[in-house]
Order: structure tokens, then C-alpha cells, then sequence
């Protein structure tokens, strides 16, 4: 193994390198903020990620003044970042960020990850996030990597030979956990409605969060449901525990858990590690539409930030804010649609925290539009689902209002009628 120094490690930084970071549980924290102590010598690195998580550095003063960020996704640590000049975003669908890579769009000059120690063959796991961190290492000229031994191993596409790292790092410390929060009231009527959606045999994809984990908690007493998700958390682990989620109806990876990245609690990683029934595979495999319309009822639960009464989705905007990025919606709302049986949802509360309808009749000024409104079918809020499928302009509007908070309805029925006669 090439077992070097953290400031060994660090040195294969160049200025004017383009560096991509491994993101989400498994962010190498500590190599890349030894990167970031050099901030005096470099000028002009180029970032490139999707959401990482924990501390880093290039994002903050003075260490920032030698980096440019340029990410794919955005996560709460960059979003000062990116919404000012020291940074920016690519709109860009999961399943097609690898094409930056492998078709030199974005060559990457240095790979930055973390991976388990080696087993006896000399291959090494890259963990919990698969995603699109196997065609960066693939790609990337050179490879340094924290050796953890807290990573899990994980089945499925997500190995590298010790001798594709150019610099090992022993980095031996916890990967980032997820804590969970307690369900609202409101969260746990989106969860019930949404889960009466849900039929026997079906697949799911879910991401984290309050709302899937609701969703989930009311999915005790279905059958044979299967997982083909970009992400997962510690939601799906009881109904695994109870037989639920056997996979055994999905037809690609049948009895297979296929996800690309996961995320959550200590518990999580335990049941992954070593575990064949979990195939972690990179998302431009699973979050190809064509596969994910293979297996029977995909059921894919999203979140929206608002959508608008034509049915337009903004999911990664606040206005003009870069809030996070589009991801995999679109990637998985399609498949769901073209599947046999299958349901793209989404599941959002009627209003914010501040009161404010989610439900609005035109998205604000600046927002982006994450899905489109020929993609949207089912839409769920505490006070109902509406499938918007076939409906025309008004229909859609009388139908999304029916689901607002009822407080705001007689002003979003004067909007339609303004708009709609």
C-alpha cells in the first residue's frame, strides 16, 4: 500500500487542478481540508461535487480565495458559496453526471475519496457512496484516498484495487451519521396518504427525510415490495426486519436492494456492510429511466420546495436561490411513469414553516422548474392526493387547491380565476 503523510497526500494538489470530492456520509473531510491548508501556495483549484457533508474548508475564509466551487448538488455547506461569485452550479440529472467524466466534458485531474481498508485480493470499498464517485475514480488521473476502517463494504460495483490509489491516508474516524428527527402531525398524514398509494409487489424509491420515513412507518402490513432508489435510510430497515421489503416481484436485481448512495444512523452502515442482499451501483446505472421502468408498480416519492397551479415543480430553488439541485426527481418520476403500474409522486406539506402556501398559482420570481408539469401525476399533502394526469389547465388548478391549506384557497381560487376565466 502507498501509505504516505497527510500533507504527502495533500501535495498531489496542483494549482489549476480540477478536484473531485467524494460527497454525502462518505465526504473525506480531513484529506480535503489538509488540501485547503495550502490554500497560500494554490491558486484557482476547481471543485467538483455532489452534496457533501461536515466542515469544508474551500468553502470558507481565506481558504476559499484559492478554490472555485463547481458543483453538481448543492448541500447547506456550500450554498453561501455558490449563491455569491466564489462559486456555482450545474443543472444537471444524476444519471448523466458521469457523461461529464467519462466523455472528458469535465476531465478530472485528481480524485479525492475514502474507502476501506483492503481486502485479501487488494480491493478496497468506496463505502456508502457509490454514486458518481466510481467514474471519478475511474476517470481522475490521479486518486487519493482516506483508509478508514469504519467504512463499510459494501456489495455490488463500488470496489477499487489498492493499486488504482495513488496515496493512502490512515484517517480512522466515524463517516457522517444522519440522526433522525420526530415526525410532525402533518408529516404523518403525508405519510399515511402516500403510503395508501403504495400497492403489494411494488418498488420503491425514497430519499431521507421526515416524509419517507412516514411513508415508510405505514407500510407494516403491505407485501413483497421492492427497492430500486438512488438513496436510502434507516426507514426501510424494520420492514426488511418483517419481511416486507423482499424484492421478490421487482424483474431487474429481483430480491436485490439497489440503491447508489445511503445515508443515517450507525445502524444503517451495520446492516450494509458485508451484507450481499444490498447492490450499491453508480447512478448512471440507477437512475437510468430504462431501468427503473423494468421493474413493475415504481412508486417514486419526491418533495418540492412549491409547485404552481399548472402543476410546475421547483424543488432545488428559493426564487433565485440555489437551495440544493436537481438530482434524481426527474430521472426517477419519469421511470415511474413509463412502468408497469407505476406512480411518480409527490408528497409535500400545504404550507411552510412560515405559514406561506407551497401551493401557489405561479412559481416565485427566478425559480427554476425541476419537473415539468406534462411529468406530474400524483401530488400529496395532509389534506389529500390529487392525480393531475390527463387533467387540463383548470382541472389541475381545482384539483391542487382542493389539497391546500385550507386557508389559502379562496386566494388561490381568485388567482385561477383571474388566470383561468
Amino acid at each position: 500500500m502507498n501509505l504516505v503523510s497527510l500533507e504527502e497526500a495533500a501535495a498531489f494538489v496542483a494549482s489549476g487542478n480540477r478536484v473531485f470530492v467524494q460527497g454525502a456520509a462518505m465526504t473525506p473531510n480531513t484529506l480535503v481540508n489538509a488540501i485547503c491548508q495550502r490554500h497560500k501556495e494554490l491558486k484557482q483549484v476547481e471543485i467538483i461535487s455532489i452534496h457533501t457533508d461536515g466542515e469544508v474548508l474551500f468553502a470558507q475564509d481565506p481558504y476559499r480565495a484559492a478554490f472555485r466551487i463547481n458543483t453538481c448538488f448543492v448541500g447547506s455547506n456550500m450554498r453561501q458559496a455558490v449563491n455569491t461569485n466564489q462559486g456555482d452550479y450545474i443543472p444537471i440529472f444524476l444519471s448523466e453526471i458521469h457523461l461529464l467524466f467519462r466523455r472528458g466534458i469535465l476531465p478530472l485531474d485528481v480524485a479525492v475519496v475514502q474507502v476501506s481498508p483492503p481486502d485479501k485480493h487488494g480491493y478496497c470499498s468506496l463505502g456508502v457512496s457509490v454514486d458518481i464517485t466510481l467514474p471519478a475514480v475511474q476517470q481522475a488521473k490521479k486518486v487519493i484516498a482516506q483508509l478508514n476502517p469504519h467504512v463499510p463494504r459494501t456489495h455490488g460495483d463500488g470496489i477499487i484495487h489498492i493499486s488504482q490509489i495513488d496515496a493512502l491516508v490512515e484517517v480512522p474516524e466515524p463517516i457522517h451519521r444522519y440522526p433522525g428527527a420526530p415526525i410532525s402531525e402533518t408529516e404523518a398524514r403525508i405519510g399515511a396518504h402516500v403510503a395508501s398509494l403504495v400497492e403489494d409487489g411494488a418498488t420503491l424509491q425514497m430519499g431521507i427525510g421526515n416524509i419517507p420515513n412516514a411513508v415508510l412507518q405505514n407500510l407494516g402490513g403491505h407485501r413483497r415490495l421492492g427497492i430500486h432508489t438512488e438513496m436510502f435510510s434507516d426507514g426501510i430497515l424494520p420492514l426488511v426486519d418483517s419481511g416486507v421489503i423482499t424484492g421478490e416481484e421487482k424483474r431487474l436485481d429481483t430480491n436485490k436492494i439497489v440503491t447508489s448512495f445511503a445515508a443515517g444512523s450507525q445502524a444503517l452502515y451495520d446492516f450494509v456492510d458485508d451484507n450481499p442482499l444490498v447492490h450499491f451501483r453508480e447512478a448512471a446505472y440507477t437512475n437510468d429511466t430504462a431501468h427503473i421502468r423494468a421493474n413493475p408498480r415504481v412508486t417514486a416519492i419526491n418533495s418540492a420546495i412549491e409547485i404552481d397551479l399548472t402543476g410546475q415543480v421547483c424543488a432545488d430553488t428559493i426564487g433565485s436561490f440555489q437551495y440544493s439541485g436537481v438530482g434524481g426527481q426527474m430521472d426517477f418520476i419519469r421511470g415511474a411513469s413509463l412502468s408497469e403500474g407505476g406512480k411518480p409522486i409527490f408528497a409535500l406539506p400545504s404550507t411552510t414553516a412560515r405559514g406561506i402556501s407551497k401551493i401557489t398559482p405561479f412559481l416565485q420570481h427566478g425559480a427554476g422548474v425541476t419537473t415539468t408539469r406534462a411529468h406530474v401525476h400524483y401530488v400529496v399533502t395532509e389534506y389529500g392526493v390529487v392525480n393531475l394526469f390527463g387533467k387540463n389547465l383548470q382541472q389541475r388548478a381545482k384539483a391542487l387547491i382542493s389539497i391546500a391549506h385550507p386557508q389559502h384557497r379562496e386566494a388561490l381560487e381568485a388567482a385561477a380565476r383571474e388566470r383561468f376565466g
